[in-house]
């Protein structure tokens, strides 16, 4: 199932233009705060009529202004999940959950209750009120009522913004199983590197109202020309699977052939990751370092270096682990030669990474 965006819309000194596809999986609006991410979702969900546009899903047409087509929202079958999870608090989790049901229309797909209470893993808060819950107990629920609705989208709009570091955690692992178990599509907002390389199938950067890449998640990531978040920001994401757990608290991964030691992860010999390494956190060399207490040292192949307006530059490079990003100053860019074409080794500390930047998922995409 695949949605299909064309949306043109004007504000007070704002306009947006934009167009892109959203196939299965986890399509993330990338970009910062005023990009135009949540008028994207809103003008999806209906709650937005667009000066000009076309919205469809499946081929099944949601809006189109030159057919003068405007399904209302109620008749869109969009599950959306907002930040503050907008429970109804007089009623239990199971009532919660059961009142998306109740909207689902006859006949239509929808996931078995007991599977979405077990893949969120909310089957011990059944009984309780949404009072009693914390912020990430309530996103799980929200989630689950979307799910049970009988919906051929979910839109989640920043549905991690309200919860600190730890609830984030914990939520999570609960969005990639969605993403790789449930059919239905899901459009994800975001300014976060760090949820979209853990989260995203497919990434739509925003910038000012304008699409400024989509594609695959490591490759918009991958691309120093693409920073939504800004340069400090900058990170790339690769794929690898965990290969062997050792005694001394690292977990070694084989990406694409090459070691990569992190700090131990709770996941099995032969489990996807996907991990994400900030710009800021990779350093360059043209030789071979040695004397190093750095433990991962990838060679690779400069492809790209973008110089930024102050005394920083961001460098591209290409390694059998993926494309790597780091982000140097011009005058050691210059003093080692770094330019595409240039062999060079990309020097990450095991310990740099941090728990958040690493998810689960398929190995590639």
């Amino acid at each position: 199932m695949t949605l299909a965006v064309a949306l043109r819309h004007a504000f007070a000194g704002f306009t947006l233009d934009a167009a892109f596809e959203a196939p299965r999986g986890i399509t993330v609006l990338f970009g910062r705060s005023g990009s135009g991410k949540t008028t994207v979702v809103n003008a999806v969900a209906g709650l937005l009529r667009p000066d000009a546009g076309r919205v469809a899903l499946d081929g099944h047409v949601l809006t189109d202004t030159a057919a003068r087509v405007f399904l209302p929202p109620h008749r869109r079958r969009i599950g959306y999940v907002f930040q503050e999870g907008r429970l109804f608090p007089h009623l239990s989790v199971r009532q919660n959950l059961r009142y998306g049901a109740w909207f689902a229309p006859k006949g239509a797909a929808r996931e078995d209750f007991g599977r979405v209470v077990d893949l969120l893993g909310i089957g011990h808060l059944l009984g309780r009120r949404p009072g009693t819950l914390s912020g990430g107990e309530k996103s799980r629920v929200a989630l689950g009522r979307a799910l049970l609705s009988g919906p051929r989208l979910i839109l989640a709009d920043e549905p991690l913004a309200a919860l600190d570091e730890a609830r984030k955690a914990e939520i999570l692992p609960y969005f990639e199983r969605l993403r790789d178990e449930v059919a239905v599509p899901i459009l994800y907002v975001s300014h976060s590197a760090s949820e979209v390389a853990r989260l995203a199938t497919t990434v739509v950067a925003l910038e000012a109202g304008r699409v400024i890449a989509q594609g695959p998640a490591a490759e918009v990531l991958g691309d120093p020309d693409v920073l939504p978040a800004g340069a400090r920001e900058a990170g790339a994401l690769i794929h690898a699977r965990v290969a062997a757990h050792h005694a001394d608290g690292l977990t070694e991964l084989d990406a694409g052939g090459l070691r990569l030691f992190l700090p131990r992860l709770a996941r099995a010999p032969g489990t996807p990751v996907r991990v994400r390494i900030a710009a800021h956190d990779v350093i360059l060399s043209r030789t071979p370092p040695q004397g190093l207490s750095a433990l991962n040292i990838l060679p690779g192949t400069v492809a790209e270096v973008r110089a930024g307006e102050g005394p920083g530059a961001l460098v591209a490079i290409d390694t059998p682990a993926g494309r790597l990003l780091a982000r140097i100053t011009r005058r050691s860019a210059e003093a080692l030669g770094i330019a595409p074409g240039a062999a060079v080794h990309a020097v990450l500390k095991t310990v740099s990474v941090a728990p958040a930047d690493v998810g689960g998922g398929p190995a590639g995409g």
